[in-house]
């Protein structure tokens, strides 16, 4: 026998080997271990993930928050652009939202420090009354002016002594704050890149993925933008409405400090679940100690039915498809985001969920993605100076064709 017949027979002979091996392994034991490796890759890979964005959080945020402003302002952008150059219609969009916003907060100003003093006054009778409640009232307790100011006795004592820690704890903030005017303006040169020349970035970025699976990288942030967008764009306009909901109602009831209790129902709207029900305890807490216990329970039941309407009619039909999750995992992802990350997680929680399923879905059953949603790959120069790609945004989409 030749040399390479006796290759060939002791190959098949152990082959037939681990055949016999294998087959001695339950089908159903094969499958799991299967799966088993591969979910323990998945897991290891989003921890590396999120340890990772842990650790650049500040980062993280700023182009959190550069993608929310682009998604935002691209409208205002494309419509300005329209009718001048994209770089001036970008500078006119963001002074168009300065505009806005700080006057929104000119005036929030400006009725708080017109209130203030009647709510001073309003605030100390519904503390007398709430005491004189509680003292006379059906339930059993017992409760002096002498125990209240011995209580604030015993808190000024407390500051006293632990004046140190309170003043090591404000130089921190003020670390804190000097990062977040650092984040903040981070998030709004990556908002000017991106609303200038989004789409070249894109297109530079695909060349770098290998031509057979540029397609598919097109699909999946297509329709991840379209998820995200639609999420950040929804948030605020909901945010908007909300606010001026709360902001009539309050108005309506008579209810001192509206407009700052409107924009503190629109900030809210932006922390899922706990974000609403916090506006409305201090609405409510505000109401009772101007207007008494009825009128405090009137607006707990009116800001409760402003939530209903955004669950049930502003949220399908703002947002549509393009955020659809169930209830069980937004409160998983938002109580998870906030153990990580906390306020912060909360808010991030969402829209990285929502944008993690979309992309799933596409790569995994090819999903196509919506009309609003396209790829916009092309149009840009080959310096990178211009042209229509650099009217896209940092992803391959446009939206509201």
């Amino acid at each position: 026998m030749s040399p390479e017949a006796r290759r060939v027979v002791q190959a098949r002979r152990e082959g037939g080997e681990v055949a016999a091996s294998t087959e001695n392994v339950p089908v159903w034991l094969r499958t799991a271990a299967g799966w088993s490796w591969r979910f323990v890759a998945v897991v290891v890979a989003v921890s590396l993930i999120v340890y990772a964005t842990v650790h650049v959080q500040l980062v993280f945020v700023a182009v959190f928050l550069a993608l929310v402003l682009t998604s935002v302002l691209k409208p205002v952008t494309d419509f300005y652009a329209r009718v001048m150059p994209r770089p001036l219609a970008v500078a006119l969009a963001f002074l168009s939202a300065f505009l806005v916003f700080g006057g929104l907060l000119t005036y929030v100003v400006a009725s708080v420090a017109g209130q203030w003093e009647r709510l001073a006054d309003q605030f100390t009778r519904g503390i007398d009354q709430i005491v004189d409640w509680l003292q006379h009232g059906p339930l059993p307790v017992d409760v002096s002016w002498d125990q209240i100011n011995e209580a604030i006795d015993a808190g000024r004592r407390w500051v006293t002594d632990n004046s140190g820690d309170l003043a090591s704890q404000a130089v921190a903030s003020a670390g804190t704050v000097a990062e977040g005017f650092a984040v903040i303006a981070l998030a709004i040169f990556c908002t000017v890149f991106f609303l200038v020349s989004g789409g070249s970035m894109w297109q530079w970025f695909l060349l770098q993925v290998p031509e057979r699976h540029r397609e598919r990288w097109s699909a999946a942030a297509g329709a991840g933008w379209y998820s995200f967008s639609g999420y950040a764009r929804g948030t605020v306009i909901i945010a908007i409405i909300d606010g001026i909901l709360a902001g009539v109602f309050l108005t309506v009831l008579g209810i001192p400090l509206a407009a700052p209790l409107a924009v503190l129902v629109f900030i809210g709207a932006f922390i899922p679940l706990v974000g609403a029900p916090a506006a409305m305890i201090v609405a409510a807490v505000v109401a009772l100690a101007a207007e008494g216990p009825v009128q405090a329970l009137v607006v707990m039941i009116g800001i409760a039915l402003i939530g209903q309407i955004e669950g049930h009619l502003l949220q399908p039909l703002i947002m549509g498809k393009q955020v659809s999750l169930h209830p069980v995992v937004i409160a998983l992802g938002v109580t998870g985001g906030t153990v990580l990350a906390g306020i912060l997680g909360a808010v991030v929680a969402v829209p990285v969920l929502a944008v993690a399923w979309t992309v799933y879905a596409t790569l995994r059953r090819g999903s196509p993605v919506p009309d609003d949603a396209a790829p916009v790959v092309q149009g840009a120069s080959d310096d990178g100076e211009g042209g229509e790609g650099d009217e896209a945004p940092p992803v391959p989409v446009t939206e509201g064709r």
